[in-house]
Formats: structure tokens, sequence, C-alpha cells
């Protein structure tokens, strides 16, 4: 059964391209699409949506804004945002507001399958130069990094989740299982103080934890 998705974008010409390019894809279905997000709580409940692409520049409350509301209401469903905005206050105010992926609109649209596909697979998928940016802002920044008492393995699997890595590619790249890979990321989130991966992505790029390079 295929994914149901919502988009929202204000410009109509690219929300129709999304929606052809999407439904052309057999892993998902575009339920609905909306110029703007004042209602997204709502109408990611009547849509039973599992997936949202979200604008940030759109008329009414914006496309962050959005994303609270969204979160708040259904925690599960999965938001990326896809933007032209590449500055660091609109990546880092995403991500904290709940945002499970980042990617510019000139991502290709194979590019952009693929992140929504990582994304419902565990994964935190960016665009290369979004994340390049994030991890140059937090590198530069002068706040220092908590202690927080994780293992050399637990910093593994934290820096592969920030680098937007899926359970299994990390089980695959450790080689450890999938079910050991949840366990170790159990102890992070509880050592981090944070209730799933989006969060503590945000904390690890915030208190530069792992070096994501």
């Amino acid at each position: 059964m295929p994914y149901q998705i919502l988009i929202f974008e204000d410009n109509s010409r690219l929300r129709q391209s999304l929606e052809m390019l999407l439904n052309d894809e057999a892993n998902f279905y575009v339920a609905a699409s909306f110029p703007d997000c004042d209602n997204a709580d709502k109408q990611v409940e009547k849509y039973n949506a599992d997936i949202v692409v979200m604008d940030i520049d759109m008329p009414g409350i914006g496309g962050i804004a959005g994303v609270k509301k969204i979160k708040n209401t259904n925690p599960d469903v999965k938001v990326i945002m896809h933007t032209m905005f590449d500055d660091d206050n609109r990546i880092f105010d995403s991500i904290c507001s709940g945002a499970d992926g980042y990617m510019l609109k000139n991502t290709s649209p194979l590019q952009l399958i693929n992140a929504l596909q990582e994304v419902m697979t565990g994964g935190v998928p960016m665009s290369p130069f979004v994340a390049q940016k994030v991890f140059q802002h937090f590198r530069q920044s002068k706040i220092e990094a908590e202690q927080f008492d994780l293992t050399a393995r637990e910093k593994e699997i934290l820096e592969l989740l920030v680098k937007g890595n899926s359970y299994k590619m990390i089980a695959n790249k450790c080689g450890i299982t999938i079910d050991t890979v949840k366990k170790h990321l159990q102890n992070i989130y509880h050592k981090l103080h944070v209730n799933c991966g989006t969060e503590a992505v945000a904390k690890a790029l915030r208190h530069k934890i792992v070096n994501p390079e």
C-alpha cells in the first residue's frame, strides 16, 4: 500500500509538478495538496497522511510553524521541508520544530523521491549543501559540548544518524542487527534526554556531540 502524502506549497505550478512526480511512483500517493498550512494538523488527520512535503515561505503561519502544528498532534507523521532557503536559522528552526528532513528545491526529482523513501526507514535526509552548512555552522559555534557520557559505539551510531543513515544502513555499516541499532538508539535518547531521532540529531548538532565530517 503506497504512503499517503500531503503537499503544502503555495506555488501552484510546482505543487502540480510534485503531485505528478510522486503519483508516478508506486510507493507514493498524493492524497491532497494545499497552498498554505494553516490547518495542516487537521488535514494530516483527515487524510491519514504518512509523509508531508512542506514549503517554508507560504501565506499564513508558514512552514516552520506548520511543522510544529503537525508534530504536536501527529508526531509519527514524517515531514520533509522542501524549500529554496538554505540559511542557518531556517534550517535549525525547522529541525527544532520537528522536521525529519530538509531538501532544497533545486534537488533532482530522483533525490527527492529517495529522500521520501529514506525518511520512512528512519533516515534524516538533507540536501548535501544543507548538511554542509549545518555542520559548518555548528563547528564554528562557540557552544561547548555537554558531557552526555556516550560510549564510542553510541557516538558512532549517532554520527551515522546525523548523516542521514537509516536503521538498516547503520546496521550494515556497524556490522550489527537492526534490533541492536534500536537498542543503542534507545540508550542514546535516554542519555541525551530526547524522545526521537529528530531531536537527537538537533541536539547532536547544537552541542557538537559528534564529528559530522
